[in-house]
């Protein structure tokens, strides 16, 4: 990697002359033919080069010009170069060598049919930069150079696992191409010493930096995509994946390790090490190294799964703390009301205690008076009660300084009750019935101190007036005692009057303090009235509070519901363009060439019907609860991907089918496809979600099935206990057939040396000599099949008889039997051709079509051979040296059947020198009328082939597209269909007496993929 910074200074340092001249000496240096790495300063300069013109341009326009194709080392050095200049050159380098992929790929093909070392690791390395080159403009978000970050990783990943699972194969074929690379060249070295520091070796290991460098980075990619895809799929589905990341892991860690060994590279790069591979786990077996990176698989479940899951859980969650909230306030609330309580309890006994205070200080005042009206012992007993009065009055005093002392703490309890209350929250419903219960509470004390505070008003207007009435007796008493005792008592009253005053001020200052009280109480309200507005509000912010909670959850509810629908929606929106895209193909031109059995659309049909159950349980689920919608989203997926199958695959089948049955299915097909799209459209829309109905659509994918049932072909009447005797039978006729041709091409030959001579004699016997060895090759590849298929029979029966076996195996053995007659049926059409070839009255094509037709029958007869055949039996080799001798004499025979036809086709020398320019002019116009009339002609004869062919496999009961794969007992009893116009056989020909065509069709079909 090439700072930014240098390459900007060096840019502002070259003029335009000298750039392009130090460009194209850099170039010239670093690619040529001569065995040693490229150095570092010639490809730095190439570099700096691409930064300078944005682009490629100039390389290409110069390397174009090297004889790539002449010097293999010439042509390593030169793709060493543009890896370089992929991955640190400028960023549309990559578009300018796009345009030139096609000569890498050509480069390479090349060298990869050369037996030259440097060439078998130029095609490997060309390989290895188209595919870098075709990644990386596929995923432009991606450099060249792979540094790219998890976030650029993850983006161009996207959130669709198909799309993971799609760029985690594309990064396992980059890795494999660049190990590929990496294995060819260090198997070509020897790892030692001396190899890696000379200069032939370090010219092969000079690109293995780049490779380190790649490898090391789709390592970490492989690492984050398996993590994606192991979260999200099954093990089974990850299979493939599990496999290629094993294989991959140990070819890295072979390379690295090996890489680290050489001195070569320990001066160059650093390389990573791997992890071991080798750990035991607890029962003494190896343990899986995918399994020890990412850990056991889990069911699968996309990203929009798992968020749904987590909004659950954090719901679950919202409703447990809102249910503690609520307790916690329940029992804040209680607790504040047993204090309010206390408090309200406390206040009435301060009250009565007043109450009590005031009626004793009356009490004081009558006996005051009443002791003014007595004489010296009235006063004695006056004196000492006012010394209990005055003791009452001091433990009251004590009392009341006690009760504020009390107050105080109960206000602080309240002011502590209030903060802890501030911290709780409480539901609406709970608050209200809250603020109702306080607001009673509050009435009822504030009318409680009311009455008292009246009651208290009309004691002290009523004390007032007995005071009032207390002191006129007292006056009248006075009065009494001056006129009767003045004199005696005169001395008494002094004392009396004194002791007056003095209870007077006492009585003043009890006044005084009872105001004080008063005032007291007055404050006690008033904050008592402020705290219970404090409560309020709180309760007040409580409630907004409560009910943002409550809103808050309403909305999260609402956005799930939202998510679901909008997930349904999506599903359904694709779900419908599959459906519309399997509708578009039943109109598509280039879909009348597809077929497909019937027992295929049959299966898919069952499978369809097997998904429109899913998805009614699904829908009837998510009408139940709207929250998930996960089992209508998979079995919408499955049913809307069968669906369109059924649909495509019932065409195709039509293709096929008579005219009646093939208008009846692609009625249907279009009927199923209107009523999915249909029920898909009711899907996404909330009023008609309720009704949504997949039942039309069973009816008409079970009329599609019968069609299937109904289209499947009938085998032969042949019992299976006869089969066994067919085949030796069949076998024995082609055996016979075999020999008579050969018999009949000996009598030919002999006839043919007696009626001609000279060049046709020449020609007859070279065309004559071929067919004798294709007989001989054809005969040896029947003892070969005969030798192969008894010992097939003697290790399968076990104890069953060769009978059994065969009607066991009864597909199997109606294939064995059509070949043998293919084989027998071309070899008898061969020597017809022959014979007429010979006497002159038959066409040259004909024997070459004969020869082909037994070069393909010959062939169903190894493969049907083949199905039940050991893979290392020695009579298996025997029969396919045997098949391969056929293929070559066939070849023998057309190529000396077209040499004898140049040899005696006798061609007209075109001399127009005596022609005039009108008569050139019209004899030009008359060959192309005879040009476009053999043209037409040609056409004609094409379409005709193909209606024939068309109507030979109708006959025998096969697809157009019948593949021979199958599961050992199914394959095809007909030849494959060939796209190009040469026929594959005869067209008019008489079937002889000794063999018959082929016409036995195997019972099931394998449905073309």
């Amino acid at each position: 990697f090439i700072p930014a910074i240098a390459v900007q200074r060096v840019i502002i340092c070259l003029t335009p002359g000298l750039y392009l001249a130090s460009h194209d000496f850099s170039i010239s240096k670093a690619i040529n033919s001569t065995e040693t790495p490229v150095k570092e300063k010639h490809a730095r300069r190439i570099i700096l080069g691409t930064h300078r013109e944005k682009g490629a341009y100039t390389f290409w326009s110069y390397a174009l010009g090297f004889p790539l194709a002449s010097s293999s080392i010439l042509s390593w050095k030169f793709c060493h170069v543009l890896h370089k200049v992929l991955r640190d050159g400028h960023r549309n380098v990559l578009q300018d060598c796009m345009r030139h992929h096609s000569s890498l790929v050509e480069i390479g093909k090349l060298w990869a049919h050369l037996h030259d070392k440097y060439g078998q690791l130029v095609a490997l390395y060309t390989k290895l930069l188209c595919t870098k080159m075709e990644f990386h403009v596929k995923h432009m978000e991606i450099p060249p150079n792979l540094e790219a970050t998890d976030e650029v990783l993850e983006r161009t990943a996207g959130t669709d696992i198909n799309n993971v699972f799609q760029l985690t194969v594309e990064v396992f074929d980059y890795m494999d191409t660049e190990l590929r690379l990496a294995e060819t060249v260090l198997r070509q070295l020897n790892t030692s010493i001396a190899i890696s520091t000379l200069t032939s070796g370090q010219c092969r290991l000079a690109p293995l930096i780049q490779v380190i460098q790649d490898c090391s980075h789709l390592y970490h990619f492989t690492v984050k995509l398996l993590f994606k895809l192991h979260a999200c799929l099954p093990a089974d589905t990850l299979q493939g994946h599990r496999d290629r990341f094993h294989d991959q892991f140990h070819s890295l860690k072979t390379f690295f390790n090996k890489a680290r060994d050489m001195l070569y590279f320990k001066r160059l790069i650093q390389i990573p090490k791997l992890p071991d591979v080798r750990t035991q786990s607890d029962g003494g077996e190896q343990m899986d190294i995918f399994d020890q990176t990412f850990g056991p698989p889990n069911g699968g479940f996309d990203d929009r799964d798992l968020q749904i899951e987590s909004l659950k859980r954090d719901l679950e969650l919202l409703r447990a703390e809102l249910e503690r909230v609520k307790a916690e306030a329940q029992r804040y609330i209680t607790q504040l009301k047993s204090q309010i309580n206390s408090l309200e309890a406390e206040l009435e006994e301060q009250r009565a205690q007043k109450q009590r205070a005031l009626v004793e200080n009356e009490q004081l005042r009558m006996e005051l008076e009443a002791i003014s009206c007595n004489n010296a012992a009235a006063s004695l007993l006056c004196a000492e009660r006012a010394q209990a009065t005055e003791q009452r009055y001091n433990k009251l005093k004590e009392k009341h300084t006690e009760l504020v002392t009390s107050h105080a703490e109960l206000l602080r309890k309240s002011a502590d009750t209030v903060k802890m209350l501030s911290a709780t929250q409480q539901t609406q419903d709970e608050v209200e019935r809250t603020k109702q219960q306080l607001s009673f509470e509050v009435d009822r004390i504030k009318q409680e101190a009311d009455m008292k505070l009246e009651e208290q008003k009309f004691e002290m207007e009523k004390l007032r007036r007995e005071l009032e009435e207390k002191l006129a007796e007292i006056s009248r008493i006075k009065a009494t005692l001056q006129s009767s005792e003045q004199v005696s008592v005169h001395t008494s009253m002094t004392a009396l009057q004194a002791e007056k005053e003095r209870l007077m001020r006492s009585v003043s200052e009890k006044e005084a303090e009872l105001s004080s009280l008063r005032q007291a109480a007055q404050v006690q309200q008033s904050s008592l009235q402020q705290e219970r507005e404090r409560n309020s509000r709180e309760l007040g912010e409580l409630q907004g509070k409560l009910q943002d909670k409550a809103s808050q959850e309403e909305l999260l509810k609402q956005k799930l519901l939202e998510e679901q629908f909008a997930l349904l929606q999506g599903t359904v929106t694709e779900a419908e363009n599959i459906i519309q895209d399997a509708v578009a193909k039943l109109d598509d031109p280039l879909h009348i060439r597809c077929t497909s059995s019937p027992d295929y659309l049959v299966s898919r049909a069952e499978s369809t019907l097997t998904s429109i159950d899913k998805l009614k349980k699904g829908h009837a689920e998510y009408l139940t609860n709207m929250n998930d919608a996960g089992a209508l989203l998979r079995a919408l997926t499955q049913f809307s991907h069968l669906a369109a199958d059924t649909i495509v695959n019932g065409s195709a089948t039509a293709h096929m089918a008579p005219t009646d049955h093939a208008d009846k299915l692609t009625e249907n097909c279009r009927t199923c496809a209107t009523e999915s799209l249909q029920f898909l459209k009711d899907l996404k829309t909330k009023i008609t979600l309720q009704k949504a109905d997949p039942a039309f659509i069973r009816v008409i994918v079970q009329k599609i099935l019968h069609l299937g049932q109904e289209l499947r072909p009938k085998s032969m009447d042949i019992r299976q206990d006869e089969l066994g005797d067919l085949v030796d039978k069949e076998m024995a006729a082609t055996s016979a057939a075999i020999e008579e041709a050969v018999r009949r091409i000996d009598e030919m030959m002999n006839q043919a040396r007696k009626d001609t001579s000279g060049m046709k004699l020449e020609v007859n016997e070279r065309i004559l000599n071929s067919c004798t060895d294709l007989m001989k090759a054809i005969r040896m590849l029947v003892v070969a099949s005969t030798d192969l298929q008894k010992e097939i029979v003697e290790g399968g029966r076990g104890a069953a008889t060769i009978k059994e076996f065969y009607a066991r195996n009864s597909r199997w053995t109606e294939g064995l039997i059509s070949a043998a007659k293919a084989v027998g049926w071309g070899a008898t059409e061969m020597v017809e051709s022959a014979d007429k070839v010979v006497l002159h009255t038959g066409k040259y094509e004909e024997l070459i079509v004969c020869s082909h037709e037994i070069a393909a029958s010959t062939a169903q007869l190894v493969a049907a051979s083949k199905v039940k055949a050991d893979r290392n039996s020695k009579k298996l080799s025997t029969l396919q040296q045997a098949s391969r001798l056929v293929n070559e004499m066939a070849a023998n025979v057309v190529a000396s059947t077209k040499t004898g036809q140049e040899h005696l086709e006798e061609k007209d020398t075109m001399d127009f020198s005596g022609m005039s320019l009108i008569k050139l002019k019209k004899e030009e116009m008359e060959s192309q009328v005879k040009v476009l009339e053999l043209e037409s002609q040609l056409e004609n004869e094409r379409l005709r082939l193909g209606e024939l062919r068309k109507k030979h496999y109708v006959l025998a009961g096969v697809p157009l597209d019948q593949v021979s794969e199958g599961n050992g007992e199914t394959f095809s009893t007909t030849h494959p269909v060939s796209m190009s116009p040469k026929p594959t056989k005869p067209t008019l020909m008489k079937k002889p007496a000794l063999a018959q065509k082929p016409n036995i069709p195997p019972k099931t079909m394998v449905s073309p993929r």
